[in-house]
């Protein structure tokens, strides 16, 4: 137990020491980032401290699955090679397509060596084949790497929603099963949400550097690594990670529906998110963020454990997203901007 307590520090320590180095050498290392018409900041911030997380992260967790590596490792490493991806996105932004079929090709494997099948498959409820829920998960992964991606758009909450899940995951997961303290995802999640406090230091609003693809895609990653490992083993339960999620899934499908629905090329920059436009609203980064973890604490946290009740799943997923989807309806997720107005 103490071994591993320090392997959460020493992964929030280096994640902040590499931030910080990063932060440093922007200028030199040509990774700060200039305002535009589709960013959200003002001034021009380094990026790329995602690194950090990564650096932090990938520490602690193969020093938690070192005595026992197979399949875990599986993971680890497939979301090493999205992160990379993600990294040279940052430095060179590279087609939609070839991202996608990357991300496709390692979460399948990762799936098909690490993940049991008949265990996620049996969280379902549902009399369906290993293979096709290998599909859904396959398409959910993918759908939920971007996602988080996308939804990395203002200072600290990205990293503040890694944080909350994986906290509360680890919590919903000792609450249904005291053992689970000993198991290894119950240490990956908070080594990696220590790797990601260390980091959040120096994003929190105001930002002094950006996570970048590098992190989001890491991130996102090991979230949904880590649920569907945690799923299949019966340690948390889809409705849980479901509504665990909903606040970052229900901004981010909405703004999707919409622009499909407004016949726009999804994958292009935008800043048109409810989060977004909340954030334009009220002129802060920090209140939109502190209003994104007020929901996720006071509202979704309970309801997921609530969720575990017999006969309470869909009431419970109900209660989390549609409150939700409707909030983001009226914030304007996916509308276009309006102008600003014209001084006299």
């Amino acid at each position: 137990m103490l071994l591993r307590l320090v392997l959460l520090l020493v992964a929030a320590i280096v994640a902040f020491a590499v931030t910080a180095l990063i932060r440093r050498n922007a200028r030199r290392l040509g990774t700060i980032q200039a305002p535009n018409d589709r960013s959200s900041h003002t001034v021009p911030t380094p990026s790329g401290g995602g690194v950090g997380i990564l650096a932090g992260g990938t520490i602690a967790t193969a020093a938690l699955i070192a005595p026992d590596p197979w399949p875990l490792a599986i993971g680890g490493l497939a979301a090493l090679a999205v992160a990379a991806i993600g990294f040279i996105d940052d430095r060179t932004p590279l087609p939609a397509r070839l991202r996608l079929s990357a991300q496709l090709i390692l979460v399948a494997l990762t799936i098909a060596l690490a993940v049991p099948l008949e265990g996620l498959a049996a969280a379902t409820g549902l009399p369906v084949p290993g293979l096709l829920v290998a599909a859904v998960a396959l398409i959910v992964a993918v759908y939920w790497i971007n996602l988080f991606n996308f939804m990395d758009g203002i200072d600290g909450i990205a990293g503040s929603q890694a944080i909350f899940m994986c906290c509360a995951s680890a919590l919903l997961m000792v609450l249904r099963s005291p053992d689970a303290a000993g198991t290894t995802p119950f240490w990956m999640l908070l080594a990696v949400a220590a790797a990601t406090a260390g980091f959040l230091v120096l994003n929190w609003p105001p930002a002094k550097i950006f996570m970048g693809d590098a992190g989001s895609t890491y991130l996102g990653f090991m979230i949904v690594f880590l649920g569907l490992v945690t799923i299949s083993s019966g340690a948390m339960s889809l409705a849980q990670w479901s509504i665990l999620a909903a606040a970052f899934v229900s901004d981010a499908t909405i703004t999707l529906i919409r622009r499909l629905m407004l016949r726009e090329r999804v994958f292009d920059a935008h800043r048109r998110h409810a989060y977004q436009h909340l954030s334009r609203r009220w002129k802060s980064h920090r209140r939109v963020t502190a209003g994104f973890i007020a929901v996720n604490l006071i509202w979704l946290l309970p309801l997921s454990w609530l969720s575990t009740f017999s006969g309470w799943t869909w009431p419970a997923l109900a209660l989390a997203y549609i409150p939700l989807i409707v909030v983001a309806v009226l914030a304007g997720a996916g509308a276009p901007e309006r102008p600003a107005p014209q001084s006299a």
